[in-house]
């Protein structure tokens, strides 16, 4: 029997969950729930970019959640609306459906997420009898996932690094890029993810489910920060950057035990390759592991029909469409990856 499931959203990353959920030999894409009007109407598999998939798009949540259907892959956006994905993440959740997410990345870790956030999950669990998991590739697979692994090489760890060096001119997501993030903006105090404890709020949970895989108890995490201006005016997918404004950023987010860095996240982002030449240099993401043995890891995405930008998406997409079996199958709860069995791609024969 195949398993149902409702597709949430089709963003930068909805709109790859489609039709992978379509192609999947063992899911059924029963529904889709779509933001904006315009998108109301169509064919899921159309308004993603491909051919007919025989499921309409609708705002009408209730009756979503009416049908007979077994999942639901939430990619709705969260940036400025955290406490809505929550309340709807329960409202789901309490339904009777299981929950695989991208969304608040602060929620690849529920008890590290704020306060009172994984009692409501687990609650909304159990009424519901169902199973909640999130992921994605940063945060998600491209540190904690893979870095979960990798440890498991290791007799002694001193301390962890996970990296992201990546060129964003390609993303094309303006309120992401220039209100978000900050690019274009004359100061950094004008950036929401450079405003103190956001970064922590988003990757600290990183850090703690690290933490929490090798029995590390952390006493702090702290944040640090440094940017780029642009020379002159520099034209990327989302729009001008204009000369004096930023144009790149390196941050970091540490997790301290005992007065010492143990684990950090570290995210380099440019917008072009040359700028910042004293900064990490790669494409990618680099996991690196000092201990016994020490490990390094690069990890780096591409696509034939996209960009490293549409392959990240892609990835993030994939990393819980290729749960949703198993998070089906698992006992009630919020689950990490911590919880669940190793899984991978499954391809039709």
């Amino acid at each position: 029997m195949s398993i149902r499931v409702i597709q949430w959203a089709t963003g930068t990353v909805g709109i790859h969950a489609v039709p992978a959920i379509v192609a999947h030999p063992q899911l059924e894409l029963a529904g889709l729930w779509v933001h904006s009007d315009a998108k109301a109407g169509q064919d899921a598999g159309v308004l993603c970019g491909g051919p007919e998939a025989g499921v309409i798009a609708t705002q009408d949540a209730d009756a979503l959640l009416a049908l007979d259907a077994h999942a639901v892959c939430y990619t709705a956006s969260s940036d400025i609306r955290p406490d809505a994905v929550i309340d709807d993440l329960c409202r789901i959740l309490e339904s009777g459906l299981n929950v695989v997410n991208t969304s608040f990345v602060p929620l690849l870790f529920p008890k590290a997420a704020g306060d009172g956030v994984y009692d409501r999950l687990q609650a909304a669990c159990l009424a519901g009898n169902s199973s909640f998991y999130t992921s994605g590739i940063d945060p998600g697979f491209g540190n904690s996932g893979i870095t979960i692994h990798a440890l498991a090489l290791c007799k002694e760890v001193q301390t962890v690094r996970m990296m992201e060096i990546v060129n964003y001119a390609t993303w094309d997501n303006p309120f992401t890029m220039f209100e978000i993030m900050g690019f274009g903006k004359e100061r950094a105090d004008q950036s929401l993810l450079l405003s103190p404890g956001s970064t922590a709020l988003a990757w600290g949970p990183v850090i703690e489910l690290v933490a929490a895989a090798i029995g590390l108890e952390l006493d702090e995490i702290t944040e640090r920060f440094e940017i780029i201006r642009a020379d002159e005016d520099i034209e990327i997918a989302s729009g001008t950057v204009a000369a004096g404004t930023i144009s790149g950023m390196r941050f970091e987010i540490i997790g301290v035990a005992d007065g010492e860095e143990r684990i950090i996240v570290e995210h380099v982002t440019r917008l072009r390759d040359e700028d910042a030449p004293e900064w990490p240099q790669g494409h990618g993401y680099r996991i690196v592991v000092s201990g016994e043995p020490n490990v390094k890891l690069e990890l780096a995405l591409t696509s034939d029909r996209g960009d490293h930008n549409h392959a990240g998406c892609l990835a993030t997409a994939m990393h819980v469409v290729n749960a949703i079996p198993h998070v089906v199958a698992a006992a009630p709860g919020v689950l990490t990856v911590l919880d669940l069995p190793v899984y991978s791609a499954r391809v039709a024969i």
